[in-house]
């Protein structure tokens, strides 16, 4: 059987990390079976990061690679859809996770506000004795990836202004086509839907948060989401 190894999540989520809801939603939509398997030190994993899909022959990090791997074995991600199409819905993929992600990561790891909260429940299964250091060195490391990558350069003003132009482009296309790419769920709902998921789970009530979760667009698309893929909202306590 295909085994998901991923982040653990919370009462209300499968997964904190919204690649690791993306690949489950991928193993649903693609209807094979397979179980889940929580980690949450992927050192030992290719890429040192999760998700990764334990297969009979090999492991597939990546929930672009585990895409890869069920398109291979059959799975068409966006039927019906024109190349012409495929091609936005792999470009607005790309913003979704290349840009919005860094967002997510901001509101959660830098704002001091979320900070003890999520130490809190990403950290739990260290030992008590080193939690904090250990929960301080890496929060140290993911700021400063945040640094390199610029979304912490900008101001908070700055950086919501830039971010709500995205927002604004996929609030106006699912208004307009009823998911991201047309009428039916397709590959960059399975991407995106996640993502902004993961913004409305900020656990304080942040300008983003505030700004995904107030949007009634964005409210009745991802209900419509969990309604298809109950599992989004699976607790995983």
């Amino acid at each position: 059987m295909l085994t998901l190894l991923t982040y653990p999540g919370s009462a209300n989520t499968f997964s904190f990390s919204p690649y690791c809801v993306k690949a489950a939603l991928l193993l649903c939509f693609a209807d094979v079976t397979w179980r889940r398997k929580d980690k949450t030190d992927p050192r030992s994993m290719p890429h040192q990061k999760l998700p990764v899909l334990k297969t009979e022959q090999k492991l597939v990090p990546d929930s672009d690679g585990i895409r890869t791997w069920l398109e291979q074995k059959g799975t068409d991600f966006d039927p019906g859809l024109t190349a012409s199409e495929r091609a936005q819905s792999r470009a607005l993929i790309r913003m979704a996770e290349e840009h919005l992600y860094f967002h997510v990561v901001q509101d959660r790891w830098a704002d001091d506000r979320v900070w003890p909260i999520l130490r809190s429940r990403f950290f739990v299964s260290v030992p008590a004795l080193i939690r904090r250091p250990v929960a301080h060195k890496i929060r140290k490391s993911v700021l400063n990836g945040l640094s390199f990558q610029g979304v912490s350069r900008f101001s908070n003003i700055e950086r919501l202004d830039r971010l709500e132009i995205d927002l604004k482009a996929l609030s106006d296309l699912i208004f307009d086509r009823g998911f991201i790419a047309g009428p039916a769920i397709s590959s960059a709902d399975l991407s995106i839907g996640p993502m902004l998921q993961a913004m409305c789970d900020t656990p304080v009530e942040t300008e983003l948060q505030q700004r995904v979760s107030g949007d009634p667009v964005f409210t009745n698309y991802l209900n419509q989401l969990k309604e298809r893929f109950p599992i989004m909202s699976e607790p995983h306590p």
